[in-house]
């Protein structure tokens, strides 16, 4: 996103079909100034696979892995409290890489789900890593050759050159009405645990991502710099995705 600018988005999940229920479509949308909507990108859960797996295309038909639309993806833990959010790039583990790593696939973010082990209701804990800004305003590009070097592991060992840590902003508790309330300025209008607000320990006012429910099937996603419309939407899909051991 260009600095100083809330880029304005809509997700609207899509469950019509025989699978839908279990593998629903959601569809990122820009929202113009003059109330017009600029499809962006989709995303879907792949079937058959082990752990949550979501494919992300810029073509809302073609939601496929080997599809020219794709462009990236989200990929969980085997219990679906971390996730990476990968472009379109080759698997170290898969493919013939060049030498100087250049085709390998870059890790866009990691989300860490804090486990609630006492299963109490109250709002989840989420951390947010992504790759840092160099000099130019361009991200820093994180190409893992090997498990040791991927942001999950960078950060689990605190090597957080080049690397910026996120974090939900905590919500305060209401009295009246009697739950966890976050200000999203009228962009979100109904409660629900998937809602949040992003923000550097450094300024909490300075809302880097907010995402939030306005119905049944429809949510604001709302983020600016440092993040990208792909990382946004891919965080997005991480709160959409059933937790069982935070909820």
């Amino acid at each position: 996103a260009p600095q100083d600018t809330t880029i304005k988005c809509r997700i609207s999940r899509d469950k019509k079909g025989v699978d839908r229920g279990i593998y629903p479509t959601y569809y990122l949308h820009l929202e113009r100034e003059d109330g017009k909507k600029i499809f962006l990108m989709a995303g879907r859960k792949r079937k058959k696979s082990k752990t949550s797996n979501y494919l992300i295309s810029n073509d809302a038909t073609d939601l496929s892995r080997n599809g020219e639309s794709f462009v990236g993806k989200l990929r969980s833990n085997l219990i679906g409290t971390r996730f990476t959010v990968y472009d379109n790039g080759i698997n170290p583990a898969k493919g013939s890489v060049g030498i100087d790593g250049s085709s390998n696939r870059e890790e866009l973010a990691a989300i860490i789900y804090d486990t609630n082990v006492l299963g109490f209701k109250g709002p989840r804990k989420m951390t947010i890593l992504i790759p840092g800004m160099d000099a130019n305003q361009e991200r820093v590009a994180v190409r893992p050759r090997n498990a040791n070097e991927t942001l999950l592991e960078r950060w689990k060992s605190g090597r957080m050159d080049n690397l910026l840590e996120l974090h939900n902003k905590a919500p305060e508790w209401n009295d009246n009405t009697q739950s966890y309330v976050l200000n999203f300025h009228g962009r979100v209008t109904q409660a629900s645990v998937k809602n949040f607000q992003v923000v550097h320990d450094n300024d909490v006012d300075y809302i880097i991502m907010q995402f939030g429910r306005v119905s049944e099937d429809a949510f604001t996603m709302d983020y600016k710099y440092p993040l990208s419309a792909l990382q946004a939407f891919a965080i997005s899909l991480s709160s959409f995705d059933g937790k069982l051991a935070c909820e």
